[in-house]
């Protein structure tokens, strides 16, 4: 059963069938080899039970607010106050870069939408300023990345609903990873400027930061109002996500006076079909999860995977390296959606936390994103500077490595990971 149902995924994945409906159509296959039409009804029960949770609703608004920030001039003013006070340091255009990617992240949940905020403002001043245009798009793809490991984010949502994990404790332990990504970001992007000799910036000037800084106060206020609403236990992740759209838009409209009224419709469009994509991906992860339950297929691959190797660390290696191949030809939310359940048991029995592990999966598929061929911040960064993707993705590759050698520090350090003893 377990070949059918992964080996007919695998084949219509081949043939060019869509994530979601290869997911569905492997699981119901299965089902019906198994027990002929007798439990056909579980595919269309379980596809609904799937979507039944509160959590998930922050899913479609996480989506919204971070397409709202990455169109509107919230994320030109937040930009402009980096700048300001890391513009005389060599290269400090690049460090900005990643700043603003990590402040992204504790707006948006969504590496798509932090590359694109971050790209469309930040890459044309880079080339303008002699920065090499190719490194610098990479640059920001790869902070993409940090877009959902700081919360919010919406895999570690997914995640916490298939783990029956609590969101807002994921949400604290992705800061450290977060910042520690981008600090190594940071580091490979001065090296850089010092070997291509990159020019610096205006003086340092109290009174430019200080304006930059009060036009940017509304902005700065967004992540403080939703991870502080959090943790504080003012309102759920969920409502959290409605607040940031309510604030996104009145920021917009009567702040900074940037969008239209179209523009927010177009922009809702938008957010409501990739809203829909993750979605029906999870609906139709509701069968796949029943089959691999009723197969015991989980439990299966696990007592497989013991039998290889006794020792954690090994086992735990081996799941690393299928977590980067995963997110190397698999979207972030459908490698979550498909390889969670089948890990959990193996993760359990290994006594790792399941803490520790949301963390460092979503951080490892996250790479995945600046990974080709299945790479969506790279198709980002592509599609704002016009350089085709082969060429980013040269320049990609030490950002690369050095998100990797994060990765694995996560993996073997726990402690990395606070909240997990």
């Amino acid at each position: 059963m377990a070949f059918i149902l992964f080996g007919g995924f695998i084949l219509l994945l081949a043939i060019g069938v869509p994530v979601a409906f290869a997911i569905c159509s492997a699981s119901a296959v299965s089902m019906f080899v198994g027990y002929g039409d007798q439990k056909m009804m579980i595919v269309v029960q379980r596809m609904f039970q799937s979507c039944d949770s509160f959590s998930l609703i922050a899913v479609p608004f996480f989506i919204l607010a971070g397409d709202l920030l990455a169109k509107g001039k919230i994320s030109r003013v937040l930009v402009e106050f980096c700048e300001s006070f890391l513009g005389f340091v060599r290269g400090g255009l690049s460090v900005v870069s990643v700043l603003a990617g990590m402040f992204f992240a504790a707006i948006s949940g969504s590496g798509a939408a932090t590359t694109a905020a971050v790209g469309a403002t930040l890459v044309p001043e880079l080339k303008k300023r002699g920065y090499r245009e190719d490194s610098a798009a990479a640059l920001v793809a790869a902070a993409g990345t940090i877009g959902v490991v700081i919360p919010p984010s919406v895999p570690m949502v997914l995640y916490a609903v298939i783990a029956e994990e609590s969101v807002s404790n994921l949400f604290k332990a992705g800061f450290l990873p977060g910042i520690l990504m981008g600090a190594v970001l940071i580091g490979i992007s001065l090296r850089q400027a010092y070997k291509w000799k990159y020019p610096k910036g205006a003086d340092f000037d109290l009174k430019h930061i200080g304006r930059t800084f009060l036009r940017a106060v509304p902005a700065i206020l967004m992540p403080l109002i939703i991870l502080g609403g959090i943790f504080s236990g003012y309102f759920t992740p969920s409502e959290a996500a409605a607040v940031a759209v309510v604030y996104a838009v009145l920021v917009s409209r009567l702040v900074y006076r940037d969008l239209t009224w179209k523009e927010l419709f177009e922009i809702m469009k938008g957010s409501a079909k990739t809203s829909a994509v993750i979605m029906i991906i999870i609906a139709c992860s509701g069968p796949f999860g029943w089959a691999l339950a009723n197969w015991h297929i989980p439990e299966a691959i696990s007592a497989s995977v013991l039998g290889i190797s006794s020792n954690k660390y090994v086992i735990m290696l081996l799941i690393s390296v299928i977590i980067l191949i995963a997110g190397v030809f698999m979207e972030t939310s459908s490698a979550i959606i498909i390889l969670t359940p089948v890990f959990l048991p193996l993760i359990k029995a290994l006594g790792v936390s399941t803490l520790h592990f949301g963390i460092l999966f979503v951080v490892g598929i996250a790479i995945g994103m600046i990974t080709p061929p299945v790479a969506i911040n790279l198709f980002v960064a592509t599609g704002i500077t016009g350089i085709p993707i082969e060429k980013i993705s040269k320049s990609v590759v030490p950002y690369l490595i050095g998100l990797i050698l994060v990765f694995l520090l996560i993996v073997f350090v726990p402690l990395l990971v606070p909240g997990i003893l």
